[in-house]
C-alpha cells in the first residue's frame, strides 16, 4: 500500500531581522503603547525584505532550491509543484511556473497555486497528499509556502506592521510502501468574519477601476478566540477517528499567529512544553508557511523523528480551520 511521506522541509528568510524595539519606538510616537499586545502575541523579532530584489515569489524559489538539496533530487524528480500564497507577485501566471523553471523541473511536473489564506499551506500538502493516492504517476510533489506579509502591511495597524514577518517554507511529498506518512485531516469553515480581513481592502475591481487610498490590509476588530471551541472539536474529532490521543502527538506544529492560541490549546489538552513548537518569537507571523517553519524546526534540533505523530494546524481569515495528521 503506497503512503505519502513528508521527505524533506526546509525554510528561507530574509537576512534583516527587526527587534521588538523598532515597533515598539513607531507606536509610542502615535501614542499606542503596544508592549501588552507584543507579549501576548509571542514577538521578539521577525525576518522583514529591506529590498526590491526580494519578494514572496523569490523567497519560495530559494526555499524550493533548499530542500531540494537536502532530499538530494533534481528539479526533473518532481512530478507536482504547488506554491501556496495569499500575496502573489503575479495572478497569471501562476507563481509554481516560475518555480518550475526555477528549479528545472520536467514538462511532465504540473503546476498550481494554491490560496487558503493563512491556512494555504496546510491546506496544499492536504490536497497533494490526496491526490497523490489516486494518481500513481505522481512520485513526488513540491509544496512551497511564502507570504511577503510586510508588502501589504498598515504601518498604522499593530496587528499587521508589527506583527508579521516575511519567510517560506517548502517540503517534499514521497510516494513510499513505508509504514507512517499522510493520515488524514479535517475542515471547520464559519465565513461570519469574511469582511473583518481584506485585501485589497475595496476588493480587486473597485481598486482597479477607481484607485484607493487603503494600501495596507484591512483589519476589523473580531472575536479572534471564537475559532478555539471549533478548534477543540476539530481535533478531538480527528485524534479519536485515528485512535489517538493529544498526548500521542509528538510535535504540534501549529499557526504561529498567536503564543496565546498556543498556550491555549496546551492547557486545554494538558500537553508537555516539548509537544508545542512555537518560533512565531524569531519569525514573527509568516502567514501560510508558518505550521511548516515549525516543523522544521521540530526535525533540526530532534524534537521530530521518523514515525513521530505530527499535527498541523492553521487558522484563515474568515474563519477557515484545518487540522492534519502526519507521521513524520
Amino acid at each position: 500500500m503506497s503512503r505519502i511521506h513528508i521527505a524533506a522541509v526546509d525554510i528561507y528568510h530574509p537576512e534583516n531581522a527587526v527587534g521588538n524595539e523598532f515597533y515598539l519606538d513607531h507606536f509610542d510616537r502615535r501614542d499606542q503603547d503596544i508592549r501588552r499586545f507584543m507579549e501576548h502575541m509571542g514577538r521578539e523579532s521577525r525576518y522583514v525584505i529591506d529590498n526590491d530584489e526580494e519578494n514572496g515569489l523569490t523567497m519560495g524559489i530559494e526555499a524550493a532550491k533548499k530542500v531540494l538539496v537536502k532530499a538530494g533530487l533534481q528539479g526533473s524528480d518532481i512530478d507536482m509543484i504547488v506554491f501556496s500564497t495569499q500575496v502573489p507577485e503575479t495572478t497569471f501566471p501562476v507563481n509554481a511556473l516560475y518555480i518550475h523553471a526555477a528549479i528545472g523541473a520536467g514538462s511532465h511536473a504540473m503546476v498550481l497555486d494554491s490560496n487558503a489564506n493563512c491556512a494555504g499551506m496546510v491546506v496544499a500538502v492536504d490536497h497533494a497528499s490526496r491526490y497523490m493516492l489516486t494518481s500513481p504517476e505522481i512520485r513526488r510533489a513540491l509544496i512551497v509556502g511564502s507570504d511577503y506579509n510586510t508588502l501589504v502591511s498598515d504601518p498604522e495597524s499593530a496587528v499587521t506592521y508589527a506583527n508579521y514577518g516575511d519567510a517560506a517554507a517548502a517540503v517534499i511529498l514521497e510516494r513510499s510502501e513505508a509504514e507512517g506518512g499522510f493520515i488524514d485531516s479535517i475542515y471547520h469553515t464559519d465565513p461570519v468574519n469574511r469582511d473583518f480581513i481584506r485585501y485589497p481592502a475595496e476588493g480587486l475591481a473597485k481598486t482597479v477601476k477607481h484607485g484607493s487610498d487603503a494600501k495596507g490590509i484591512l483589519w476589523l476588530p473580531f472575536e479572534a478566540h471564537a475559532a478555539m471551541p471549533p478548534t477543540f472539536e476539530m481535533f478531538e474529532k480527528l485524534l479519536g477517528r485515528n485512535g489517538l490521543t493529544p498526548q500521542d502527538i509528538g510535535s504540534y506544529c501549529l499557526s504561529q499567529f498567536s503564543l496565546e492560541n498556543v498556550l491555549k490549546i496546551q492547557r486545554q489538552y494538558e500537553l508537555r512544553d516539548e509537544q508545542m513548537v512555537y518560533v512565531g518569537d524569531r519569525f514573527g507571523y509568516t502567514g501560510t508557511s508558518s505550521p511548516f517553519i515549525a516543523l522544521h524546526e521540530a526535525v533540526e534540533t530532534g524534537r521530530v523523528k521518523r514515525g513521530d505523530p505530527v499535527l498541523f494546524w492553521s487558522i484563515g481569515s474568515g474563519f477557515q480551520l484545518v487540522a492534519m495528521l502526519f507521521r513524520y
